[in-house]
């Protein structure tokens, strides 16, 4: 369902019939300034709100419905997205992590498209190979989108608590290190219990959190965790959005069989004044 294009390929292709391109910056003024031409400005927020005492639920399947046909989305369109890491130096309006284009290709299959793709590298990697930008406004149109969500692709809390401490399952948290080990932003410190630590910035290139590492590259660090197509692989982090980024290079960049996301994360684990947390570098 989700793939990964240079921009090479982009270039060849962008005006091909039914294709389109999506810029997924945070900021809107970035997408003002320049873009690839033909795209329109999906932002990331777009599809989350607080549902109960949770603040970061994905939306319900009927506002994606609207939102969707309101985009000009159909289950089999092809949409290209990008995005675009805050270079050194950038104005405030170009503000990124790279992250938003895996979390928005998440959101789009979690409620049914079947033709996602990722732009290797994102507008960066783009502009470094000289491809035209635009100013003029992509158009969308309605559709009649309906929505369709895989039952495969993530876990509840109570699943991901029957689950994560069997021998065969591996529950990762894919967190900076400094969240993973002690206090981040949230009332309890550390992780999961159990939960083994694979930041998602250590599977891309350093000077481009939006451009992947190399296939063998990825594959070392994942067997040196233990990370093994083997076992059942359930990705969590804080909040959803580099968790998104490690599933999906686990299910459809390496193909791994069994990978599952626990879209509460951190955050719903917190919510629940019983759990305890550890803190330090070992899952235990």
């Amino acid at each position: 369902m989700i793939s990964w294009v240079s921009p090479e390929w982009l270039a060849a292709h962008r005006n091909d019939p039914g294709l389109i391109i999506a810029d997924c910056r945070q900021n809107g003024h970035a997408y003002f300034t320049d873009h690839i031409p033909g795209a329109i400005h999906i932002h990331e927020g777009l599809f989350r709100m607080h549902v109960g005492k949770i603040p970061v639920r994905w939306i319900p399947a009927g506002l994606a419905q609207v939102l969707f046909r309101t985009l000009g989305f159909e289950p089999e369109s092809t949409i290209v997205l990008y995005s675009e890491a805050r270079a050194k130096n950038a104005p405030a309006a170009a503000a990124g992590d790279g992250l938003e284009a895996g979390f928005v290709a998440y959101s789009l299959v979690r409620f049914g498209c079947r033709r996602v793709m990722i732009l290797d590298g994102g507008l960066e990697q783009w502009r470094a190979e000289g491809h035209p930008l635009a100013q003029e406004y992509g158009e969308s149109s309605l559709s009649g989108f309906t929505v369709e969500m895989p039952v495969d692709l993530f876990i509840g809390y109570e699943t991901c608590v029957s689950m994560k401490d069997k021998p065969d399952v591996v529950l990762l948290d894919t967190r900076p290190p400094a969240w993973y080990e002690g206090q981040g932003p949230w009332r309890k410190p550390g992780h999961i219990p159990g939960a083994v630590s694979l930041p998602a910035a250590c599977l891309m290139v350093p000077d481009n959190p939006a451009l992947l590492k190399p296939e063998a590259e990825i594959r070392t660090i994942l067997a040196d965790l233990g990370i093994t197509p083997d076992k059942t692989i359930i990705c969590s982090c804080g909040t959803g959005r580099t968790a998104v980024s490690v599933f999906l290079i686990l299910k459809w960049y390496l193909g791994y069989p069994d990978v599952v996301m626990f879209e509460g994360g951190f955050t719903e684990w917190v919510s629940h004044e019983k759990n305890t947390t550890v803190s330090g570098k070992n899952p235990r």
